[in-house]
């Protein structure tokens, strides 16, 4: 259904997972345990989370995609004007978790590709029912654990597709490839076959820490914007996504 994922977008997660001293057991574990909780027909009492909904929301994501003359990918240092200036008419917006805030409201915010640090502005975007690409591993266990529960009791829970970052195949999960939010989302565009010249990007900057990135660890989010860049590179859209960057 979707285009086959280029090896060097998975093998570039063992590599982070190097770098930073990170354990692929905790990764695993965490995805298989979200895995596990979502089987049933009505996750967390959401007949709209089950199995066959969450790939039918894939679906519709990929063709809004691939329907849309522009897909813009926001991440966490652009501006509201700089969004509405990307923006075509007709466009359609991925979101890098927080920075769904950086989203005027009258424009078509599709899906928030969130691994749950992006903060208010994600529980906004949770608010309004939209889809949240939500992101599994090693640190964030506790984190969709509690907040799974509180989405399930909204009046209009959000859509869920459910990535990971591990290599083996977890039933109802997926892994496009990539690392952060931001080339994460370049990463599931590519992944549902969208085209490199139906790409905008905004905000995806290496010399600072985004407006919308929510709590983080500054120095630490910097090294991972390093390896953002090296996802980027290997999708071949470093250019694309970084042209407004000074600091390449």
């Amino acid at each position: 259904m979707f285009s086959p994922v280029a090896p060097a977008l998975l093998t570039v997660q063992d590599e982070v997972r190097a770098a930073f001293g990170w354990s692929l057991e905790a990764d695993q574990s965490s995805a298989s345990a979200l895995g596990q909780r979502m089987t049933s027909n009505a996750p967390f009492g959401v007949p709209t989370w089950s199995p066959h909904e969450r790939t039918a929301r894939l679906a519709r994501l990929a063709e809004r995609c691939s329907l849309a003359p522009q897909v813009v990918v926001v991440g966490a240092a652009a501006t509201v004007e700089e969004v509405e200036a990307a923006a075509a008419p007709d466009a359609v917006v991925i979101a890098a978790d927080g920075a769904a805030g950086a989203v005027p409201n009258h424009l078509d915010l599709i899906a928030v590709v969130s691994d749950l640090d992006g903060g208010k502005h994600l529980d906004a975007a949770v608010d309004r029912g939209l889809t949240v690409v939500l992101h599994a591993h090693g640190d964030n266990r506790e984190a969709w654990k509690r907040l799974l529960p509180v989405w399930a009791a909204k009046a209009r829970p959000p859509g869920l597709v459910l990535t990971h970052q591990a290599p083996d195949l977890i039933e109802g999960m997926h892994n496009p490839g990539g690392f952060t939010d931001g080339d994460r989302a370049a990463c599931l565009l590519r992944w549902l076959g969208v085209s490199n010249e139906s790409l905008a990007f905004v905000g995806f900057a290496t010399d600072r820490v985004g407006p919308w990135s929510g709590t983080t660890n500054a120095p630490r989010k910097l090294k991972k914007l390093a390896w953002m860049v090296e996802v980027l590179d290997r999708l071949g859209l470093k250019h694309d996504a970084l042209l407004q960057d000074e600091s390449l």
